[in-house]
């Protein structure tokens, strides 16, 4: 799956050429519903009118499509990675990352621009650049935008963005933004100040005010709560972004590699889903499942493994085996985003309306800002013929990211099927 699969016109930037404080109150007095989609309609919460069910009955509705990018085992434990250290991914690696994932992003400079920004700011102060640039991806939807914060604030880490359509601070260029991002994680990791000009407005709030955090935090999962509220799984999904940059392509070159690492240790779990990956990418789904089943039998606790087995049976289209993998990594990882939302998916397609209901409710325990699940639960409600839900469930989304195109489509339909 592609975490920004639609996109919408960029705004117009004239914001840029006000101060900063100008441009947040800009911002602050736009609808939040236009901060990124230009003249975005507004649509009532509660449904102004009856179903014409014999319309309803004829059209389509939208949802997000499947995760379908395989997952890469590694060795540490995504509680042990810490926010300080060097880069494992190339900026080479997260350009083409970003790119796959949304081909105009809202961004004041070029990709490569802006992550070598990252590279730059978060090297002079011994953060890992290639996971603070995946935390600013989660944040923005890969540069989509479409929550609070608005593309021209140059805010990629959502500071000073508290929720109630607070839009937080601004700032004058792309880099600023990205040193003030680096400049708050050192105030959450560090006791030191940053070697760089002090830019980030709220580093001092944690540093007079949050002795809890001030330097003690050290490794990305422990942001959960802190840096994102309630965010149970915010690191976790940081590093999963993280390790999809670092995934091996389906060229020769990959596949050499791989069958050299399966060949030095044919028992090593990393390896077999290594070389699955490079098959899945070529489009060698067979060979692909061989491998991740492989793996899962060497190492029976890898979610990689079971994550990689499911989607690639959805590949073959064998329902029946994505299920099953699916209920088995949600066993053993309860937590896990993709695999509730893949499930959900799975059991809507199959009618099963209350078992996707339940799973994607058990989603937005884990995270309450996915318009993906929430508009899936409005397509659930659709098939319940509950439709007065539904248009309440569009709606939610709606609010959650203006620019989910799914979304969107989904209000202007079912407004065409009121009498």
């Amino acid at each position: 799956m592609r975490f920004v699969r639609v996109f919408v016109p960029v705004l117009t930037m004239g914001c840029l050429l006000l101060p900063i404080t100008g441009c947040a109150a800009a911002v602050k007095d736009t609808p939040v519903s236009q901060r990124t989609i230009a003249g975005r309609p507004s649509f009532p919460d509660k449904m102004p009118g009856e179903i014409n069910k014999r319309a309803i009955s004829s059209v389509h509705f939208r949802c997000a499509p499947a995760f379908d990018e395989p997952m890469m085992a590694v060795d540490e434990n995504p509680e042990s990675i810490t926010i300080m250290g060097t880069a494992e991914a190339s900026q080479e690696q997260m350009i083409a990352f970003i790119k796959q994932r949304n081909t105009a992003p809202k961004l004041n400079c070029s990709v490569e621009e802006i992550v070598n920004y990252y590279y730059q700011e978060a090297g002079a102060e011994g953060v890992r650049p290639d996971v603070a640039l995946c935390q600013a991806l989660k944040e923005t939807g890969f540069f989509a935008y479409g929550g609070d914060v608005s593309p021209q604030q140059n805010n990629f880490c959502g500071l000073g963005a508290t929720g109630n359509h607070e839009p937080g601070h601004s700032f004058a260029t792309p880099q600023l933004g990205v040193r003030a991002h680096i400049q708050h994680l050192l105030a959450y990791a560090k006791y030191k100040p940053p070697v760089q000009a002090l830019v980030d407005p709220r580093y001092q709030h944690v540093v007079q005010n949050r002795p809890d955090l001030h330097g003690k935090v050290l490794t990305w999962t422990k942001l959960n709560g802190n840096w994102a509220v309630p965010g149970k799984n915010y690191g976790q999904e940081i590093l999963m972004l993280w390790r999809e940059a670092q995934v091996p392509d389906g060229s020769s070159a990959s596949l050499q590699a791989a069958q050299k690492k399966v060949s030095k240790a044919p028992d090593e779990a990393a390896n077999l889903i290594y070389r699955g990956i490079v098959y899945y990418n070529r489009d060698d789904f067979k060979n692909a499942q061989a491998d991740f089943a492989a793996a899962h039998k060497f190492k029976p606790q890898s979610s990689e493994a079971l994550f990689n087995l499911a989607i690639t049976a959805e590949k073959l289209g064998d329902k029946k085996a994505a299920r099953k993998a699916y209920d088995e990594l949600l066993t053993l990882q309860p937590n896990h985003n993709q695999a509730w939302y893949n499930r959900a998916l799975l059991r809507y397609q199959s009618k099963d309306y209350d078992g996707a209901l339940s799973d994607l409710q058990k989603l937005l325990k884990i995270e309450e800002r996915s318009a993906d699940a929430q508009n899936l639960i409005g397509l659930c409600h659709i098939g319940q013929k509950k439709y007065d839900k539904a248009w309440e469930d569009f709606a939610a989304a709606g609010k959650i990211n203006s620019a989910n195109m799914n979304v969107l489509a989904n209000q202007f339909i079912i407004m065409a099927c009121l009498k």
